[in-house]
């Protein structure tokens, strides 16, 4: 429920508004001189500041209680807790009668009865893929491959150059929009996923929807597909490396890379939390009312999720790569 992995696993605890969030990864190899340069850029990627985030502004100050020894790693589990520092509660005080559209509220109430946190969000919180930031750009520091991400999509805009300026007016409307990433990692090895059902698409796909907001996932040419005669679709061969003349399979076959580069969009929607009033059931009084939702958020969470998308994909190549160790 609260881990991913096998062989590179992490497991996940905290909610929004808690003292701490935090990550505990196994499988990390002894000897890794962890470049925490590197985390912490990642985590800047991640944090708001731009025309579109959050106000919430945290300091992500990483404390590692276990798996360091004399600068390097053990080979036993990291554990990495982040606080929670910049917390406004009483903002979230009438979610217990007023879920709201779009978030997990309401189904999160009746699952666990009303003893969930619902502050910020709680379990469901954006919040949460922090700590998955950190276990990514950990996981890249074991790996081959070069991995980046790009923002080619957001709302109706395809170019990014115009993108402050749109999300402004956006903001204004008291609106939010959605977007599309395209994560993409060079210098792939074949081999990578296990038949049936530790395929390396099924893993992404596993990985990227346990990441809130997100609700599409295409690898390589994805629904456009549909207009294509297979004769475009298929992917020629040109050498004996497999490198092949178009990459319409995203660098997957059969569940397994091919050593083209691996290409992976993903579709997050337009946040939840808007600031228009919107009129919705009232558990309490029992019918549809206006409410307001109060709190701070990101017009777009799409232009920040990037990051989270590629360190996500980082952890499921990380556990695919020690597996496919297992063969040599």
């Amino acid at each position: 429920m609260n881990s991913f992995g096998t062989l590179f696993k992490v497991t996940l605890y905290g909610e929004s508004h808690q003292d701490a969030i935090g990550i505990v990864i196994d499988g990390v190899k002894p000897g890794l001189k962890i470049n925490w340069d590197d985390v912490e850029g990642d985590l800047a990627k991640r944090r708001p500041g731009a025309v579109g985030t959050t106000p919430r502004v945290e300091k992500d100050k990483l404390e590692v209680t276990s798996g360091i020894f004399n600068e390097y790693t053990t080979g036993s589990p990291l554990h990495i807790m982040i606080r929670n520092e910049n917390v406004i509660s009483k903002d979230y005080s009438h979610l217990k009668s007023q879920p709201r559209p779009g978030h997990a509220d309401f189904v999160a109430s009746m699952k666990y009865q009303g003893f969930h946190d619902y502050r910020g969000g709680g379990r469901f919180s954006g919040r949460l893929t922090a700590p998955l930031v950190v276990a990514g750009s950990i996981a890249k520091q074991m790996l081959p491959f070069e991995f980046s991400h790009e923002l080619i999509q957001v709302g109706s805009l395809t170019d990014m150059s115009q993108l402050d300026t749109y999300l402004r007016e956006v903001h204004n409307q008291g609106e939010s929009v959605g977007g599309i990433v395209e994560v993409r990692v060079k210098n792939m090895i074949v081999g990578l996923g296990e038949p049936m059902f530790e395929k390396l698409d099924a893993k992404i796909g596993q990985m990227m929807f346990s990441i809130p907001a997100v609700k599409g996932v295409e690898i390589g040419t994805g629904f456009s597909g549909a207009t294509l005669y297979g004769s475009e679709f298929n992917d020629v061969y040109e050498d004996e490396t497999g490198k092949t003349l178009t990459n319409h399979s995203g660098g997957v076959s059969g569940g397994i890379s091919n050593g083209n580069d691996l290409v992976v969009k993903v579709f997050v929607k337009p946040t939840s939390s808007i600031g228009k009033a919107q009129s919705s059931f009232n558990l309490e009084s029992k019918q549809k009312q206006s409410f307001e939702i109060g709190g701070r958020h990101d017009t777009a969470i799409v232009r920040r999720v990037g990051i989270v998308l590629e360190n996500a994909l980082a952890i499921v190549l990380a556990d695919l790569y020690l597996w496919s160790k297992i063969y040599k």
